[in-house]
């Protein structure tokens, strides 16, 4: 009896730490473009039947989809950990099929399952996400905005002192050969708010902007802004407002604590830290990536923001941020520049200015 009973445990044993994730697609090593599917499955999770599969980004949080969610999911340009964990069951709680938009290079896919006792298996593959050309069908890409030629700007009123702008496309600094120079003059800690029409989208609901800027001495700076507009089908104007507050030392995002016909736009503190715009290095390009997605109601939700490749996502960072302000259909972005001081002067470049959308 002892032989039985001891090969009992050993093959007992031996499915109790087994793991049976399939990553169906993409296979480890694969070159694919964004979006690319994860498929995966699993027969079990170690010794329990599998309750769930999920994901979450960048050792970020958890992000929990209920089974009923549309797959086509935001995430984050840049290399990422991507770990499938509890309630996104687009098949099931033992399989998971889900689009998955990521940015070029190389990352790090780690798919897991959940038991009901809390157990968690896993398995690790990496890929390689290369530019699609032209992007896939069922993303819009806009770049190199900043070399439009229709850019406008002026003192924004809603800071003090006063300001004056120039802004025209330059060839060098430049990472692509087509930058924009913005320049400021200001008294009081004024801010030049510059601004672009780059088309027009009532439907989409998830957006990714990524740029990079150069500053020649940031020694003025108090903020920089980077916003985007967006008409829905309704009329209402959603404001993406973002920001880099030289003030408190985080990311700050708008939302409206009014309501739409009577808006009041407010500056909310994220949980996320951002360097004093006046501490970043001079003369180099920074990356800077947000992204963010919105309801069908106007309440958007702050995802994650990047700065030279350091990633961190925004902790409930979301609200309402729909104004009726009686504009036609548009898709607009501000890059704004606000003075430190009673008075000085600031030049910023702005390039590869790209705003994702689906």
């Amino acid at each position: 009896m002892k032989p039985i009973f001891y090969a009992f445990l050993a093959l007992f044993g031996t499915s109790a730490t087994a793991s049976a994730i399939t990553v169906k697609s993409p296979t480890n090593g694969a070159e694919v473009t964004s979006p690319f599917r994860l498929v995966a499955t699993t027969d079990s999770c170690g010794f329990e039947i599998s309750t769930s599969m999920g994901y979450s980004l960048d050792n970020g949080k958890t992000i929990m989809v209920p089974a009923s969610f549309n797959p086509s999911l935001p995430t984050r340009e840049g290399p990422h950990i991507i770990h499938l964990i509890g309630g996104l069951r687009t098949l099931g709680p033992d399989s998971v099929s889900v689009l998955v938009v990521a940015g070029e290079g190389q990352h790090t896919l780690h798919v897991v399952c959940w038991g009901p006792l809390g157990t968690t298996k896993s398995v690790t593959e990496s890929i390689t996400v290369v530019a699609a050309d032209p992007p896939p069908p069922n993303i819009t890409v806009v770049s190199n905005i900043q070399s439009l030629s229709d850019w406008k700007w002026d003192h924004d009123p809603g800071t003090p002192g006063s300001a004056e702008g120039s802004s025209d496309v330059v060839a060098s600094p430049s990472l692509n050969g087509n930058s924009r120079m913005y320049s400021l003059t200001f008294t009081n800690s004024g801010g030049e708010i510059y601004h672009v029409s780059f088309g027009k989208d009532t439907a989409a609901t998830h957006f990714i902007y990524s740029t990079n800027i150069w500053l020649d001495d940031p020694s003025g700076i108090a903020n920089i802004e980077m916003d985007m507009n967006q008409v829905i089908a309704n009329g209402d104007t959603i404001v993406y407002g973002f920001q880099c507050d030289g003030y408190s030392g985080t990311w700050d995002y708008t939302i409206n604590l009014g309501t739409p016909a009577k808006h009041d736009s407010h500056w909310i503190h994220s949980n996320v830290s951002c360097p004093d715009p006046k501490t970043w290095a001079p003369n180099t390009w920074h990356n800077v990536q947000v992204s963010y997605h919105r309801d069908d109601a106007g309440n958007v939700t702050y995802d994650s923001v990047v700065l030279d490749g350091q990633q961190s996502d925004l902790v409930g960072a979301s609200g309402n941020s729909a104004f009726s302000l009686g504009w036609g259909s548009t898709l607009l972005t501000n890059f704004q520049i606000d003075g430190h001081g009673g008075n000085g002067s600031v030049t910023a470049y702005v390039d590869n200015l790209t705003i994702s959308r689906w």
